[in-house]
């Protein structure tokens, strides 16, 4: 046999066998810098302990769809791919076009998908020289043993610009469509307690909270008087106390916490109370959990922070137009809109938190050991206003004087992690006092507003937490709330799925501009001339060859 027929054998049964290796061995890997095409170790864990199908059905889907909802479908389909491999026969999905079918197929599945909460971004394109509007639906349904839950894919901060929203959505498919499977297929949920005999605000101020909660956790109202201790919850909320919290409740919250258990607190540093139709008046508001929170390591200070930057809006009579008065939306700086976050994932990518009235943290006992993380910071144009202040609403109608708001950032809500201090001491009476705290972790926020929902005065029913009933916008209050519980509690982690970052590489529209006609020249005249070299070369080539021979 010869040496090169015995290559050609060796090389054809080298490929056989590859081939019959790649069919048999499937592997993988990720060659991007952001890992883009990778997914976090817990969500792996999670599809891989799946006990039955769980369907995904994915409404993004269509021809016509603009660029960046483009990748977007793009993104969701490369996470499914990596669900359907680690989820196995386990994981079902499909892309559904909400457009495929006759006007009345489609008309009812709009329907359907509207009812469902699914509400429909509207984009624009052009058609015959016409411009066009069209309904994307950029949701997925997940079913899991008769259970539905619903998962918004467009998912970002309103303030940022479009690109960097659906960059930020990218970001977050895989922990959406992650933490929606664990909803459903969770069997044990962790306890929650929400302490209520401290606040005058009734169940139905906090509706938005307890529906939030009760998808993820079992919630307990909890009463302090009826409850020896908080042992048997995984966390407890304190949730805008107006009145002072007694020495008892204050003792089985330090013990709680000495033991390892999370709190999240949300008070108020002061109190506002209506005096008429010209404003409210500001107090300070002792709810008898200062200390406490001093040795815990923050204060929340008597004081109201405005934010001359990020505010919320409310109607305001700016005038008459005729006999009837002109009603504007105004920015209350008194409200203001929480967009400035720390590099944590409990605040990655979420949206604008809505609050009201709130006061400023200071950190304190800064040798104390104990890690402090600021989770909302307002913008650097801000006034601070001590108490008692009077608040007036026709402020409202002026311009932000910039040299008025120079007290810079304030945080309004801390992380803090570590082993804690009791407020309490060791006595012959109670030995079993712990004076020093396992391992855990707080939230510390200085609006209990964040959690309160406002009401409609028509219907009398809830709006969901953050809604805004003069924008009609819901801000990431809710997903506030929920990413710091999970922080706190959930020990698969799902959280660092939100760590996947995907960067932005834009192109330079100036060089674009400046160079289009260089750069169309080199594509499109370029391989042409050497297309013709190369003929030109060739036929050269050949004729003098056989002029040769």
């Amino acid at each position: 046999m010869s040496k090169i027929l015995k290559n050609n054998i060796i090389l054809i049964l080298s490929i056989i066998a590859l081939n019959i290796l790649g069919f048999w061995v499937y592997f993988r890997a990720d060659l991007t810098a952001d890992k883009r095409y990778s997914i976090s170790e817990s969500s792996k864990n999670l599809l891989k302990n799946l006990n039955d199908e769980v369907i995904i059905k994915v409404y993004l889907d269509g021809e016509g769809l603009p660029g960046g909802f483009e990748r977007l479908k793009r993104a969701v389909k490369e996470t499914l791919v990596e669900f359907k491999y680690f989820g196995k026969d386990n994981i079902d999905y499909q892309f559904i076009n909400p457009y495929d079918g006759s006007e009345e197929e489609r008309n009812t599945l709009f329907k359907q998908l509207v009812e469902k909460g699914m509400q429909p971004t509207n984009i624009f394109a052009k058609e015959d020289g016409k411009k066009v509007e069209n309904l994307v639906f950029p949701y997925a349904t997940i079913w899991y043993q008769n259970k539905e839950v619903s998962v918004l894919l467009l998912k970002a901060n309103l303030a940022q610009d479009s690109q960097t929203k659906l960059n930020q959505s990218y970001e977050n498919v895989e922990y959406e469509l992650a933490t929606a499977i664990q909803k459903l297929t969770i069997t044990k949920k962790k306890k929650v307690g929400l302490l209520s005999e401290f606040t005058n605000l009734q169940p139905i101020n906090f509706a938005g909270l307890i529906n939030t909660l009760q998808e993820y956790y079992d919630l307990y109202i909890i009463e302090s008087k009826k409850s020896p201790s908080f042992a048997g919850l995984d966390a407890l909320i304190v949730p805008k106390p107006d009145k002072p919290v007694d020495d008892s409740t204050k003792a089985k919250i330090d013990q709680y916490i000495m033991n390892g258990g999370r709190v999240l607190f949300f008070v108020d540093g002061l109190k506002v109370d209506s005096v008429g139709l010209e404003g409210s008046f500001a107090q300070p508001l002792d709810v008898n959990l200062d200390d406490m929170l001093f040795k815990y390591g923050v204060r929340i200070n008597k004081n109201i922070v405005k934010d001359g930057l990020n505010a919320a809006i409310i109607p305001m009579v700016v005038g008459n137009m005729g006999d009837k008065p002109n009603i504007q939306p105004m920015p209350y700086r008194y409200f203001p809109l929480i967009n400035n976050f720390s590099n944590s994932l409990i605040t990655k990518n979420i949206d604008m938190v809505y609050t009201k009235f709130t006061a400023s943290i200071d950190p304190v006992n800064g040798n104390d050991g104990l890690k402090k993380t600021p989770l909302l910071l307002t913008s650097q144009y801000t006034k601070v206003l001590n108490a008692p202040a009077l608040i007036t609403y026709n402020e409202a109608r002026t311009d932000t004087d910039e040299m008025e708001y120079q007290n810079g950032v304030k945080t309004v809500a801390y992380l803090i992690e570590g082993t804690f201090k009791s407020i309490l001491q060791k006595s012959f009476t109670n030995s079993e006092i712990k004076t020093t705290s396992v391992p855990t972790k707080i939230l510390v926020c200085s609006d209990g507003d964040i959690i309160v929902n406002e009401i409609d005065r028509k219907t009398g029913n809830p709006y969901p937490m953050g809604f805004d009933r003069f924008s009609q916008h819901q801000y990431g209050n809710q997903d506030f709330v929920i990413n710091t519980l999970n922080y706190l509690l959930d020990e698969q982690g799902l959280l660092t799925a939100k760590s996947k970052s995907v960067g932005l590489r834009p192109l330079d529209k100036l060089k674009i501009s400046n160079q289009k006609t260089k750069w169309q020249l080199i594509n499109i005249v370029l391989p042409l001339v050497l297309l013709v070299v190369f003929g030109f070369l060739r036929f050269y080539y050949v004729k003098n060859k056989y002029a040769r021979a």
